[in-house]
């Protein structure tokens, strides 16, 4: 009977024995995951809440992995080799040959900067970007972010400590975007953001560091949307409402033209904004609108298009097109060739424009947060040139702004809930590279924009330049 009796007791004895092992080997193992800062996969904790699942993880990287595989030379790929196998010195000495290379690559800068880290202590701040659908942009905002990390650490650091950064691919898809915002939110370390690329990007992700506290500062996000998310939510670039107040002052007060016709995109968050604001703007400066066409439509035709403008009377075409409406954007300038005077948002300023628009780009007025040839003197624009070896766009700085954005927030209290205080405050200011960067109560840039025009030029190779128009 006592036999009988102690089988139950034994059985219950090794239930209990084993559940404590195995607690203790997934405490261990988190444990381990907690000192692997750049760690990715799909099972336990890390940082305080949920580690991203494989396909997100596989988009985040601090070193461990090339995001940018376009040409990534053997150099770099034996770079992030080194890294994953916690070997920062040979690490830095495979950058920094890359760099030789190609000198031009912000992602082996900011894995060399990171590698240098090594397993010092040091704040973390992410990037967000459009790597898969829009590499180009994405490198424009990589540089701005790398030239910011470089410049902080080689000065000593964040009152001492480095400034380490990890870098996100979003593929500009607002889904995915609030995945990877997700997946930041849910690492403790990560104590700011820069991002995202587009206007439905950063909306998507923005609901996800509104609701963690975690501060973003979008560089390129112009939607006035934006506004509404909240106080962790800020954006270097100016809002719509400062381009199309730009835009319209200029038809109106310089063009001396009444009759807008406007090209946007019914599906994009910023094409829909833009061409709001440009419309309110419009009408308070005695203009008015005379057709809107949907660039986004299937049945879109830029020829009867330009044609039943003019015949509505258009003196000037706006193009408030967004980065996937570009083809069609080009399109109205090539069937227009230079006939009615054509004005464009900011993602007009992009290099297709000089490449492929040619000879009926020519004239066309683009409103931009930033332009080098405005102040080509600059500390920012000096060093960038000796950095990158030519002139940055405003992407990258605006994106540069936003990195000294978080460095000021982190100077003050290296928190999440420091950060976003401190940037909040009524007196907030960082330097930036045009000057002082200052935000409303609602998280935008208290900044005009600044107005270039399509030229002939040499400047960026394509016989056609981006130059200040003498207006401004």
């Amino acid at each position: 009977m006592s036999k009988q009796n102690d089988t139950p007791v034994l059985i219950i004895s090794l239930l209990v024995t084993l559940g404590l092992l195995g607690a203790g080997a997934w405490w261990f193992t988190r444990s381990l995951d907690l000192g692997n800062l750049f760690s990715g996969g799909d099972s336990a904790e890390v940082g305080g809440g949920r580690r991203p699942s494989g396909a997100i993880a596989d988009r985040l990287s601090g070193g461990e992995r090339v995001l940018v595989t376009q040409e990534a030379s053997a150099d770099k790929q034996a770079g992030v080799r080194a890294i994953a196998a916690g070997d920062f010195q040979e690490a830095v000495s495979s950058f920094e040959a890359a760099l030789a290379a190609n000198r031009n690559d912000p992602e082996a800068l900011i894995y060399r900067n990171n590698a240098q880290i090594g397993n010092q202590p040091a704040h973390l701040v992410a990037v967000a970007v459009p790597i898969g659908s829009s590499v180009n942009s994405a490198l424009e905002i990589l540089r701005g972010v790398a030239q910011a990390q470089t410049d902080i650490n080689q000065a000593g650091g964040i009152n001492g400590v480095p400034l380490q950064v990890m870098i996100a691919d979003d593929n500009g898809d607002p889904d995915t975007s609030r995945q990877v915002a997700e997946a930041l939110a849910a690492n403790r370390d990560v104590l700011g953001v820069v991002g995202h690329f587009g206007s439905d990007s950063t909306l998507a992700a923005g609901e996800v560091y509104q609701a963690n506290g975690l501060t973003a500062i979008s560089p390129t996000s112009t939607s006035m949307s934006i506004s509404e998310l909240g106080d962790a939510v800020f954006r270097t670039v100016p809002s719509d409402r400062f381009t199309a107040a730009a835009l319209s002052r200029h038809m109106v007060n310089t063009l001396q033209q009444q009759n807008a016709a406007v090209f946007f995109n019914a599906n994009s968050d910023y094409s829909r904004s833009l061409k709001d604001e440009f419309t309110t703007a419009l009408y308070g400066d005695g203009g008015q609108i005379v057709g809107e066409f949907d660039l986004g439509s299937s049945g879109f035709n830029a020829g009867q298009s330009v044609n039943q403008a003019r015949q509505q009377g258009a003196e000037v075409l706006v193009l408030a097109a967004n980065t996937a409406t570009l083809d069609q954007a080009l399109q109205v300038m090539s069937v227009n060739r230079q006939e009615i005077t054509v004005l464009g948002g900011d993602s007009i300023y992009n290099p297709r424009v000089l490449q492929e628009g040619g000879a009926p780009a020519v004239g066309t007025i683009v409103a931009v947060p930033w332009h080098i040839l405005f102040d080509p003197q600059s500390d920012f624009a000096q060093t960038s040139r000796q950095l990158w070896g030519g002139d940055v766009n405003w992407r990258t700085a605006m994106a540069y702004d936003a990195t000294q954005v978080l460095i000021a927030g982190l100077e003050q209290n290296p928190t999440r809930d420091g950060v976003r205080q401190a940037l909040s405050a009524g007196g907030f200011s960082a330097e930036g590279a045009s000057g002082p960067i200052r935000f409303l109560p609602s998280g935008d840039r208290n900044q005009a924009a600044q107005l270039v025009v399509v030229e002939p030029g040499s400047r960026s190779g394509y016989g056609y330049d981006f130059v200040p128009a003498s207006q401004n």
